[in-house]
């Protein structure tokens, strides 16, 4: 039979505070907190707009993943055509001579945001542009990036070629966890191969110039997009991350990106609400040698609250019971609903602590005679 227990899991104060409500100048914007896998602000977050060069982190992410596959190094080097040294915007300043490695290409575009390394690195893996971008497209998808299509590796301005907010968050989130060993280039402040771009040689990410704990992502620009921003930043033992787009001026998102971090970091703080082997309740066990069970999460539940004023938390704890024997521990026997408001219902999910064998012949003849028991008494209340 399935069991619910409704219970007040934390209560601060008697009524609740929005912390999150927030009205950013952003056209579209998305913030998260990596460690609670929270979504903190969503405006206009799944609609697709011109990303500009901020989808060069999806250029970035097919090749790193191209390295983790084996079919490039860092050290291999590429080829440029013609094409990619006439592509204009920002640039390498790289020519039919050159024969950059990838690691030169990726810092190119994170740093430089170099169009004509975008292409390099398109031709390098696919041979042409076009395929590549079809490729990163078929890959945004299988990641789970739905409203993800590509036109070409750099961003430039072209016809369809979209992301929205959220998936540019999701493709960030990617780059930070899958690939560790290289995220490092992304807090590099300046770049410049062969001694050709002085003048374009600093990374653009106007947060990595705060002290604010930022180390990434990438920005961009377009006409069309205005300016926007992918970026990251930890402070103790939270990251968040956040994109925003449709600004109207460098200063702009400089500031309106500065807003978001410090109201993320501020406005919440993370509580630990059940540790880690805490009972939440004692489930009933079916023919084992104990009656009971506790029910633990196996981790911390940690969830983040406003950092000032009130706040309350229920939760909800949902298992079949009773549960029959023998139980190991550790295993999955139910979840653990929380709810907060203002943010989406989070599960948690509960196992046993301890084992519980199955009962022998005397447990067994125990609980039919028990049984036994209640039938007669609700046969004769029934009378």
């Amino acid at each position: 039979m399935l069991q619910r227990i409704c219970f007040w899991l934390l209560l601060i104060g008697t009524s609740v505070v929005q912390a999150h409500a927030f009205e950013t100048l952003a056209r579209s914007a998305w913030v998260y907190d990596v460690a609670t896998q929270t979504v903190l602000m969503a405006k206009n977050a799944q609609t697709p707009y011109p990303p500009a060069s901020m989808s060069k982190l999806m250029t970035i992410n097919m090749a790193f993943e191209a390295i983790a596959d084996g079919r490039i190094t860092p050290e291999t080097r590429m080829t440029v055509s013609t094409k990619a040294r006439e592509m204009g915007g920002s640039t390498m300043f790289l020519d039919e001579q050159d024969r950059p490695t990838v690691s030169d290409l990726v810092q190119g575009i994170i740093i430089n945001s170099g169009n004509d390394a975008c292409v390099v690195i398109a031709e390098g893996l696919a041979g042409t542009e076009e395929a590549f971008a079809a490729q990163m497209t078929k890959r945004a998808a299988v990641l789970g990036m739905r409203h993800s299509t590509f036109k070409n590796a750099s961003g430039w301005p072209a016809d369809g070629h979209r992301m929205s907010m959220e998936d540019l968050g999701l493709l960030a989130l990617r780059l930070i966890d899958e690939f560790p060993q290289y995220y490092s280039i992304f807090a590099q402040k300046e770049f410049d191969f062969a001694d050709r771009a002085p003048d374009n040689r600093f990374n653009r990410n106007p947060l990595l110039k705060l002290d604010i704990g930022a180390d990434g992502l990438k920005t961009g620009h377009t006409q069309e997009a205005g300016y926007g921003l992918v970026g990251s930043a930890v402070q103790g033992d939270r990251r968040i991350i956040l994109v925003l787009s449709g600004m109207v001026s460098e200063k702009m998102r400089a500031t309106e990106a500065e807003k978001l971090v410090n109201w993320a970091f501020r406005q919440f703080s993370l509580k630990t609400l059940v540790a880690a082997g805490t009972p939440v309740v004692q489930a009933d066990v079916w023919m084992g040698v104990q009656n009971s069970v506790n029910l633990v999460p196996a981790f911390d539940v940690r969830r983040l609250l406003p950092a000032v004023g009130t706040s309350n938390v229920t939760a909800e704890v949902i298992y079949d019971g009773p549960i029959a024997a023998p139980i190991a521990a550790g295993m999955v026997l139910g979840e653990l609903r929380i709810k907060i408001m203002g943010f989406e219902e989070t599960t948690v999910p509960l196992v046993a602590q301890t084992d519980v064998l199955a009962g022998g012949m005397f447990k067994r003849l125990e609980t039919v005679f028990t049984l036994l028991k209640k039938r007669l008494f609700l046969s004769n209340t029934a009378q």
